[in-house]
Formats: C-alpha cells, structure tokens, sequence
C-alpha cells in the first residue's frame, strides 16, 4: 500500500494527506491471481482500474490463430480496459496474467466517489489517465517509427529482468512479428 502513495506522491509532486489517503484506500482492494487468469474478456464492461503491485499482465486480442498482444503491464504500472472502464461499453480484448499477480484495483464507482469527495483524487485520476495515454502513445509511434528489431530491444531495456518470463509467442505479437522472426532477431542481437 505504500509504494502506491510513493508512487502517487512522486508522479503528482506533492504530499497526499493522511485524511484523503485514508479514504482513498478504503475504496481500494488487493487481489491476488493466478498465472493465466483472465481479468477481464471481450464483451465485458470493465469495472476496474488496477496497479500492478508484482506481477505482468498482457492485453490482446483473442485470434483463432495467434492472439495480437498489444501491451504489458509490469511493476508499478497501471492496467485496464481503461476505454471500456471510461466509456462502460463491453471490451473489445481481454486482459489476462502472465505471472502471479498482485493488484490493488478500485471499482468504477468508487473512483467516482474519490473525484467528488475529495481534492487528490482528481490528481490520482489524471496521474493514471495519462500514465495509461502516454503508453498507448509510445506504442503507437514505435509501430509507426521503429524497427521490430528495435522495439525487441526497447522492451528489453525497459524490463530486463521481467521480459524474461513472458512466452516468445505473445513478444513475438507485441512487437508485430511471427515467432520465427523473432529467433532471427534474438540470434542478430545475441
């Protein structure tokens, strides 16, 4: 719970008070999942907003062949079907767990609640609006401007450590190739 203040506390550059903490905590609830745990399917509304505590978490669209993988969540970032969550229209992707997965999440409704009541929570909405945009974005421009190559690379310098667990198949989707291409990346770079 505290490394969510911290990071909130770093990302809006100022304290949050121990009074609007503690009502923002109160709307939010820890989960653990499983590996492989799907957290929100196609046609459903999502309902949450979630932080990953631990944990890596892909968003894709399920194909009869090959699922298109269109981003990760690791570590201190937040996850969500976030234009369905906004919109409350049915996802068009689902969201699942590539590890065992911590989440701190707040209901829709909740989250409402906090931007009404109180003078941080609009703060927290907007920090997480724009962490979630400012993905989206980078991924888009690296589709338009970058190698597959050089997005391998990319999201191998950003989670070393992590890229590590996630199956070839869904890096191989995410960075817009098929997995025999990306063995001739991996053998180029290694």
């Amino acid at each position: 719970m505290e490394q969510i203040r911290q990071y909130f506390e770093h990302a809006i550059q100022q304290r949050i008070s121990d009074k609007e903490w503690t009502f923002f905590v109160s709307k939010l609830s820890r989960q653990e999942f499983p590996k492989k745990h799907i957290l929100l399917k196609t046609g459903q509304i999502e309902n949450y907003l979630s932080f990953v505590e631990t944990g890596i978490v892909r968003c894709y669209i399920p194909k009869l062949e090959n699922d298109l993988t269109f981003t990760f969540a690791f570590d201190n970032n937040f996850i969500s079907g976030y234009d369905s969550f906004l919109t409350r229209k049915p996802s068009t992707y689902h969201i699942e767990t590539l590890t065992k997965t911590i989440l701190w999440r707040i209901k829709y409704t909740d989250l409402q609640v906090i931007y009404s009541e109180t003078e941080i929570g609009n703060l927290i909405g907007r920090q997480a609006s724009e962490d979630l945009f400012l993905k989206k974005s980078k991924r888009e421009l690296s589709l338009l401007n970058e190698s597959a190559e050089q997005r391998y690379r990319n999201l191998f310098t950003e989670q070393p450590h992590l890229i590590q667990r996630i199956p070839l198949k869904y890096i191989a989707s995410y960075i817009g190739v098929t997995p025999q291409a990306l063995s001739r990346i991996r053998k180029r770079i290694y």
